[in-house]
């Protein structure tokens, strides 16, 4: 929803945390949950490891908004499926969630939430969509090889994300 994102962007950043490179974790560098990779794809060069240890909430503010929040339209769609569908762009990417609220609404599952997209989220109950793409994200964390290692973080941020978005929906 329109005036959500600096919301969202601040519950996003206490999931995310702050400067890890942890071996087992194929996002390498990461800080404030930006990784190297995309860090420098955004700055255009590579990014020295003094430059991640030092990003700040607004150096990855643009990132976030452009690379996650405007794919799963955050903006367009109700308070409290927006969060749930960033907050999962982030962690796996916007083809994921946008894949699965395109199944919660009968649309096309092409994972690019477009107008039609938007126009049926509209017309769902949001807690139903948020209910859905809670369950569809905690199949896939569970499926994945590395669930062992990250699995009880994994689920743990799913689990707060689905209460702070049934939230949102009562605000």
């Amino acid at each position: 929803m329109k005036n959500n994102f600096d919301k969202c962007l601040h519950m996003l950043l206490e999931h995310e945390g702050g400067y890890v490179n942890d071996s087992r974790d194929s996002g390498g560098m990461t800080n404030l949950g930006v990784t190297k990779r995309v860090y420098d794809e955004w700055i255009g060069r590579k990014s020295t490891e003094q430059e991640m240890r030092d990003l700040t909430p607004d150096d990855v503010a643009p990132i976030y908004k452009k690379n996650y929040w405007d794919r799963v339209k955050g903006d367009y769609v109700p308070s409290g499926v927006d969060w749930c569908l960033y907050d999962w762009a982030v962690n796996s990417g916007s083809g994921r969630p946008a894949k699965a609220v395109q199944r919660a609404v009968g649309a096309t599952p092409d994972g690019v939430i477009g107008k039609q997209t938007v126009g049926l989220i509209m017309e769902k109950d949001p807690k139903y969509i948020i209910d859905y793409v809670y369950t569809v994200r905690q199949a896939f964390y569970e499926g994945l090889d590395d669930y062992k290692h990250f699995g009880r973080g994994w689920s743990r941020r799913n689990k707060e994300t689905l209460e702070q978005a049934m939230k949102m929906v009562e605000e």
